[in-house]
């Protein structure tokens, strides 16, 4: 979901390293020995800080890239991985000694390499604290996840990159439209995003998952829109001042566009969204004559404040927090979701939701600080802005208010509904079970409803349904899912 505070991008971040080529020939015996990918963790009591870098040689000289910094919190109810832009700071190699300083996270590390037991053997430094971090040599396909559902051409099927205007929204959108190399008109499906600003390649983790399903779908004989939400990536607008309403008219001006299409059947375009994206599809759905299915992937079907109250419980428990510390959670949302429900002035509710996020930060370390910061300012003021800022938006408080039942129950065309039993985010059993509820008060009969068993809110097989968990997780969308999906769009649309 486009979710203020609970679900966190995990992007990788890329920076050149180097030193004087004469430096580098004079520190290292065997620089080439240095070559190759490297990664450790250290056991920072409540928090896990994990470092991976790429060290390369180029004419003698030591270059390295911070591959990933990231790290988690288990004591609080955030248990998702954060990477952080790192600046580009100078490795410096002396012998077998290896110093990499971190300045834009105040932080550094420095060890001795052993090539011998192929490790560095060291220390990372930050705020005034140490972890001892070993970093030991991976192989290539060790040293990330992998994702091998990721598309990767050649394609069996045409792809070109397209943009269209939103006129109620004043801005256009670009997009990639994926079609079977033959034949034709073809049902066609729009794929729209859970909550954040997402490109239409990647979500927060590295993985793909609407790529992945566009993929798996025009191979299946459907064609495909899946576009940058507006304001990112090549699509203009203003994604911070929208909210999920406002996000449906995107979604409609792509149905506009494909019905433009010879290659489209304009009688067969639907729609797929994947958690808030279960909110506006419905909503595009209900407005438009043009819109002839939809699929529901995790979508809501309550309103945000018990989606939220729900997620937040659920993710801490399964971080391993203690009831007591559930409960403070719990009433801290609370009380943020009851000023931004009865104080509709920004300033005011800005004034009030800072206080409460003040007394939960004033006690915070440095690391637990600095897992709220994007931008690493682990400053008390710096953590309380950001924090601010994501909660007191025109996206929030829609989002907290709007009852998905009351437009399901005005949705007439065929409707897929899906989630997996081990959702943290949007629990299956209530939502689903308001979903179809919404669905027969509205007299649709035309639904298919299904809990899957062991998936998670990315429904990807899992055991735990943690954000860690699912970027460890190499199975992108489950296939069962995927396979699910194609089939059911098939079907309505008669092919």
């Amino acid at each position: 979901m486009k979710t203020p505070g609970v679900c966190v991008s995990a992007v990788l971040a890329a920076f050149a390293l180097g030193c004087a080529a004469q430096e580098q020939r004079e520190a290292a015996a065997d620089p080439a020995g240095l070559v190759g990918n490297w990664a450790g963790t250290a056991d920072a009591g409540d928090v896990q800080l994990e470092l991976r870098l790429v060290l390369a040689v180029e004419e003698g000289v030591v270059s390295a890239t911070v591959n990933s910094l990231t790290r988690w919190n288990w004591k609080d109810h955030r248990s998702e991985r954060l990477s952080f832009s790192l600046g580009a700071p100078v490795v410096t190699v002396n012998g077998h000694s290896i110093s990499v300083p971190l300045p834009d996270f105040e932080a550094s590390y420095s060890g001795t390499w052993s090539q011998e037991d192929s490790s560095i053997t060291g220390t990372f430094t930050q705020a005034g604290e140490t972890f001892p971090l070993v970093l030991e040599r991976q192989s290539e396909d060790e040293a990330g996840p992998r994702w091998p559902q990721t598309p990767r051409e050649p394609f069996p099927y045409l792809a070109d990159d397209v943009t269209y205007p939103n006129p109620q929204g004043g801005h256009t959108l670009a997009a990639t439209f994926t079609r079977p190399a033959t034949g034709g008109p073809f049902p066609a499906v729009i794929l729209i995003s859970g909550s954040g600003p997402y490109k239409r390649d990647r979500n927060g983790s590295g993985h793909k998952p609407l790529a992945v399903l566009a993929d798996h779908l025009t191979r299946s004989g459907i064609a495909v829109l899946l576009y940058d939400d507006r304001g990112v990536g090549e699509s203009t607008g203003d994604f911070s001042a929208a909210t999920t309403e406002d996000f449906a008219t995107d979604a409609l001006a792509g149905v506009a566009y494909l019905g433009t299409r010879d290659d489209v059947d304009p009688g067969k375009i639907g729609l797929a969204g994947a958690s808030e994206g279960g909110l506006i599809a419905p909503m595009a759905a209900a407005q438009s004559p043009d819109v002839s299915y939809i699929v529901l992937l995790a979508g809501p079907g309550v309103n945000g404040e018990r989606i939220l109250r729900a997620q937040m419980e659920l993710r801490a428990r399964a971080g391993g927090a203690s009831e007591e510390a559930v409960a403070e959670i719990l009433e801290r949302q609370g009380a943020i979701n009851e000023i931004l429900r009865s104080e509709t002035d920004p300033e005011r509710s800005r004034e009030a939701i800072e206080a409460i996020i003040r007394t939960r930060f004033e006690n915070a370390s440095m690391q637990e600080r600095l897992l709220y910061s994007t931008t690493h300012d682990a400053t008390l003021t710096q953590v309380i802005s950001e924090q601010v800022q994501l909660v007191n938006t025109p996206w929030r408080r829609y989002f907290l208010t709007h009852e998905p039942a009351s437009t399901l129950e005005r949705v007439t065309v065929p409707v897929l509904a899906l989630n997996g039993t081990k959702d943290l985010y949007v629990p299956h059993e209530e939502n689903l079970r308001e979903i179809e509820a919404a669905l027969k008060r509205g007299g649709n009969t035309r639904y298919e409803i299904h809990a899957v068993p062991g998936l998670n809110h990315f429904l990807q097989p899992a055991e735990t349904g943690t954000a860690r968990e699912a970027e460890m997780i190499e199975e992108t969308i489950a296939e069962e899912v995927l396979e699910l999906i194609a089939d059911w769009i098939v079907r309505v649309t008669g092919g």
